[in-house]
Formats: structure tokens, sequence, C-alpha cells
């Protein structure tokens, strides 16, 4: 059972939920939203609940869980949950502690020339009407309808909200979209605002008197370095409440235990966003400075000085070692980041470093907490400066590596964002897109992002060939005429290129797949492929399927590479030889077609079976003699999961008036599975 209840929704209370998981007391943290649990961190001791609740649920939720204190650490304008709380917990002897943001400051000590206050959302709008020049709102996603419903300001108002799918949903049902939204983590540090002022041709800027932790004071230093104009809707300064120590504390009285506020090393997973400090969060400037190490590739770390070192270590085969002698080493050690370019969680490092770090952790080699902060992702960037959105586009990473099946996915999306190691792979981009036929895309080719020499090109395959400079790049490709993918498999016969060469005919194809039962990530081997229908429907269900078209025949071969040309896809090999002898140096196949064996169909079980005793197979036979060779092999095997059907396609032909039907050959279709067991 939990001893405490969270009500969280400010920095204040995640890290007071850090405290006590640190102390190994129970509690259970309530957050209104999904962005809210996903920057929570995973800990034995804090029970997350999800989802809004109105006084009565709250008062249920108290009951239930018979906590011994209850916080609230709501956001200072988050009064209705302030109000439900006191309500529902009015009747019950259980201590309520109001746990306030530090810093909030008055209105007396913060006003300037450039900024007035205003005691609501509508006393603001009011006075903001009247005004020209662009307005930048950063009051947050719930307020926003009050001034998009304005149409007076409504076409100048840029919006900076969460990145969360429920402050975009608010932001489109405002009528607020494309380049007039700008989703970021913040609090941000002074040149972030600046920038943001200055990208957009702020001339006014309206917020809440947030205190510390909103990054209030940057925002008004930014704005009268800018010369612009702030409304700032103020806190209530008469609302009961205490500190963030104060609360400690009294929560030390309530569980009997000591609370630990800074027992242990702190590691931070930092995204550092392109590279350019001034697009730093304050959040991730705010770790770098208080860092006594810092790890990082060279480019990273070079303009920093730590207190105790820094290493161009970004490998948890480096990390690790080095983590666990300097914490040995080194008794005032406090804080360590390691940094990431980009987004920590967006095509990151961050993600798997943080499993092995956690791991060394609960298994007690490294004394620490962890945490991962995000940064500004190139895509975010990109997008920004395009003022094109990238919630419905595909987002592909060939930083580093190869993408199976690139050029169909940008056959089959409008908007295409790709990260890119350097100019190589966008000249590779121009080529892939030549050759088939994509040179009608545009292509906004995003050159060293965020950093002086910054550039957005707006290119076409063929320019793509042209570019010589050196450097990160980030494409955006937009394919107006792009076609959506079928959402099942299910091509024509006429659809292959064919020859003489036997292929399985569409609907004995279609119930081999289907028996097949495939998934994302299998490994196929089509023996006997023929024309390749098999491996090209199969390759087709996912781009992270792979499939081995295992053919000897020389036209065969060749008909099969045609079409996997024509389909466009690399997800498919083609091994030249025959069943089993070509299969020797492949990697171990979760599947196989068997559409013919060439009479060695007992070695070709026997092989499978022996790399993969549980691998489904699925076998094609037309004679009554393969039937019969086949039900005499299964003999010798234990096997489970079996299905035989046989199947008798008739299609019609049209003979002067009439449709007459013609009768294929009847097809067995065996399904199985060897049973691992044996």
């Amino acid at each position: 059972m939990s001893n405490i209840l969270i009500f969280a929704g400010t920095t204040e209370g995640r890290n007071l939920s850090e405290c006590l998981c640190s102390s190994g007391i129970d509690h259970t943290i309530c957050v209104a939203t999904e962005y809210g649990e996903i920057v929570l961190k995973d800990s034995p001791y804090a029970n997350v609940h999800m989802g809004r609740m109105d006084k009565e649920e709250i008062e249920s939720f108290i009951v239930k869980g018979g906590y011994k204190a209850v916080v609230d650490a709501t956001h200072p304008y988050a009064k209705q949950v302030t109000e439900n709380i006191k309500a529902a917990i009015k009747d019950m002897d259980i201590p309520y502690i109001r746990l306030l943001r530090d810093g909030c400051l008055n209105k007396e000590s913060s006003a300037e020339g450039n900024i007035s206050f205003f005691d609501s959302n509508e006393a603001c709008l009011q006075a903001i009407t009247n005004t020209t020049g662009n307005i930048l709102l950063t009051t947050g996603s719930k307020e926003l309808g009050v001034f998009a419903a304005n149409d007076a300001i409504k076409d100048r108002l840029f919006v900076r909200v969460l990145p969360s799918m429920e402050s975009l949903k608010l932001c489109n049902d405002s009528g607020i979209t494309g380049k007039h939204v700008i989703a970021m983590q913040g609090p941000f540090s002074l040149e972030m605002n600046l920038a943001v002022i200055n990208q957009y041709d702020i001339k006014h800027l309206i917020t809440k008197v947030s205190g510390t932790n909103g990054g209030y004071d940057q925002k008004i230093e930014a704005a009268k370095n800018a010369g612009i104009k702030v409304y700032a809707i103020g806190c209530d300064y008469e609302a009961e409440g205490i500190s963030f120590n104060e609360t400690i504390k009294k929560l030390e009285e309530v569980t009997g235990k000591t609370i630990n506020t800074d027992n242990q090393i702190q590691i931070t997973l930092a995204g550092i966003g392109m590279g350019n400090s001034s697009c730093l969060t304050e959040e991730v400037r705010s770790a770098i400075n208080n860092a006594d190490i810092i790890l990082g590739a060279d480019r990273m770390i070079a303009d920093y000085n730590p207190r105790i070192d820094k290493k161009p270590y970004y490998s948890s085969d480096k990390i690790i070692p080095y983590l666990k002698e300097m914490i040995s080493s080194y008794s005032e050690l406090k804080n360590v980041v390691i940094l990431f370019s980009g987004d920590s969680g967006f095509n990151s490092g961050a993600g798997s470093l943080y499993k092995k770090i956690t791991a060394e952790i609960e298994a007690g080699n490294i004394a620490a907490n962890i945490r991962i902060l995000p940064g500004i992702s190139s895509v975010a960037y990109l997008a920004a400066k395009t003022g094109v959105s990238y919630e419905d586009a595909s987002i592909i990473s060939i930083h580093g590596k190869e993408v199976p099946n690139l050029i169909k996915k940008i056959e089959a999306n409008k908007k295409t964002y790709i990260l890119m190691s350097g100019k190589d792979d966008l000249v590779n981009l121009g080529k892939k897109l030549e050759e088939a036929d994509l040179n009608y895309v545009r292509i906004y080719a995003g050159y060293q992002l965020s950093y002086d020499d910054e550039k957005i090109l707006e290119l076409g395959p063929k320019d793509c060939l042209k570019v010589k400079d050196e450097g990160l790049y980030t494409c955006l490709i937009i394919n107006d005429e792009a076609e959506s993918r079928p959402a099942s498999h299910g091509l024509t016969d006429k659809a292959f290129i064919r020859d003489k060469v036997p292929m399985t005919k569409e609907e004995i194809r279609e119930i081999s797949i289907c028996k097949l039962g495939l998934r994302t990530d299998s490994v196929l081997y089509d023996i006997g492929s023929g024309t390749g229908s098999i491996a090209i429907e199969a390759a087709s269900l996912s781009d992270d399927i792979k499939v081995y078209a295992i053919e000897q025949k020389e036209e065969a071969l060749s008909l099969i590479a045609s079409n996997k040309e024509k389909f466009k896809l690399d997800n498919i090999e083609i091994v030249k030889g025959q069943a089993p002898d070509s299969l020797a140096n492949l990697p171990c196949p979760s599947h196989a077609f068997i559409g013919g064996s060439s009479g060695r169909m007992k070695e070709i079980l026997d092989y499978l079976r022996s790399i993969n005793p549980s691998m489904r197979i699925v076998i094609n036979a037309i004679s009554l003699e393969t039937v019969s060779e086949i039900k005499e092999i299964m003999k010798g095997y234990s096997i489970c999961n079996q299905d035989l059907v046989q199947v008798q396609v008739s299609r019609a032909n049209k003979v002067g008036n009439y449709n007459l039907m013609q009768a294929e050959n009847p097809v067995w279709i065996f399904a199985l599975n060897f049973n691992d067991e044996q």
C-alpha cells in the first residue's frame, strides 16, 4: 500500500517523487496526461495513476488508497484541481500539504517598463486585441481557446506548447496549425527564448508568472533584450502553501522516515539538440552547468569544463567501467552528464545506455540515480523552419545504417523526414529517387541546422547529386502524388513480370501466406521461388521482414530480380542454388515456404528442423506423388499445429456472351510446426 499520494503537474512534484523513491517510501503519483507519465522515472516505490479526476473520483481514490498524507503539487494555475482535492479531503483525517512552486515572484519585484500584469486571461486578451505584430503565447494549451477564438489576433498568434498529443490536438481544435505551433519541452534558456522571438518576429509575449522552475525569468530577460512587450498573467499570491523543503519535513513526520534529497550521484542522459548551445533547453543547460563529469562525442563536450573531468565516451563499454572507477575515486562526485545529439528519445543511443546503466544500478554495481532529459530534434527544428508539420509524416533515420525499402516509403507518404549522416547520404538519396523516376518530389535539405552556416536548400533529385558541402543534413521530402500502401497482401498475377517459369497463383499464394503466419520481424526462406511471387508479397508486408528467395534456374533468377526491382523491395535477397545445399550460410529462418524441392523434400525438411526445430513451414503440392511423399516423410517427425487443406480454384472465362468456369489444378497446402520438444 502507498503511504503518500502526490497530485503532480510540476517539476517540484516529479522531484518529490524521486526523493521518495530514493528513500524507499511507497507512494502514488497522479498525473493528468500520458506525457506527464512519460517524464516520470520508473521505480518500484512509485505507482503512477494517469488521468483527470473530478472531486468525487478524487475522494473515492483517496479512500480506497488509505493514504497517510496528500500532497498537492499541481501547477499554480490549476486552481480547479486544487479546489477539487481540498473539497475531497475536507472531511478526512489526513494531512493535506500544498506544495507551492519556489520562486514565484511578486509583481513589484519583477516589474519593468516592458511588463504589464493582468489578473486573468480575459483581461490580458482585451489589452492585446488592438495591438499590431506577432504574438508569442507561452501560457500552455489549456488557455489557448481564450486567445485563439479572437479573430483580431488569431492569424498573428504563435503558441508554444508541450509536445504531447493532447496539446497538439487542442491546438488543432482551436484552428492553430502548421508553423504557428511550436511544440517543445521547456523550461527554455534566455538564448532559446531569443531565438524563437527573432525567428517568428515576435512583438508581444504572453506568459504566466510561473516562477523559477517555469522559466519565467528567462522569458522576461529575453523580451527585455529583444525590446518587446510582455503581458504577464499574475500568480495568486494569497494562496496557502509551503516550500519543497518544508514539504519534505512534513512528510518525514508523517512517515517516520528520513527523506534523502541529495544522497546519491545523479547520472543525466541529455539531448543537446542539433549542437548549437543556444538551442539547449534550460533543464539541460542547468545539468551541464552543475556537472562534475561530462561524457559524449568530442564535438559535444569541447566547449564545456566540468569540475572534475570530461571524456569523449559515448558507448556503454567505455562509460560503465569509467563510472565505476570515478565513483569509487571521488567522494565529492555528484553529477554526471552524458550528452547525445538531437533528442535523447528519438533515434538516440540514450535509450540503450539507460537500460544498461539501470541494470548496473539495480545489481548494486553503481550507486546512483539516472534520468533522461529531452533535446530538440533536427526533425522538429526543420519542421519549424519549413512550416511543414511532422505529426502525420514518415520519419526515418539513415544515419549510419541502411534502411530497407526507403524509396517505397517515400512513394507511399506525402511527407517524409530523413535524418542523415552527411553529404554522401543526400547524394545517394538523389540517385535512388532518379532511378525510381521520382523526379517530381520536392526536397528541403536542412544543412548544419542551428549553426551560423545553416541553410535550408530546396532541391530536386538531380540537384542532390551536385551538393558539395560536407556537414550534417536533415531532409524533408514532399510527395504530392503519394499513394497509400495496401493494408493487406493480395497482388494479382498480372502485377508480376512473368515468362514460362511456374508461379504460385494468387488465390493459392494468399492462402499460403496466411498459413505462414508471418510476423514483422520474420526471416523467411522461399524455397523454389520461381518468379518470386511469394517472396514479393511476404516482403511487402513489413520492411522488417527479411526474405531469402532460393532458386537454381537462371531464367527464374532473372525474373525474381526483375520483380524485386519493380516492387522496390530491398528486404529480399536472391540466393542462387539448390536447397538444402545453398542454405548453409544464411541466417536462421523463422518460417519457410516450399514451392519446389527438385525431389529433395526430406533433405530440405531435415535441414530446416536441424537449424530451427520450432519453425513454421508451408508446403504446396500439385501431384498426388508429391502429396504421398510429404505424408510419408511427416511420419518421421514430431509435428504440431498441423493444417492440411486442398484448394480447387475455378476461374471465369468469357466465351461469347457466356462466362464459363475453367478449373485450375487442385493444390494441397500443408502447414505445420516441428515440435520443438523433440
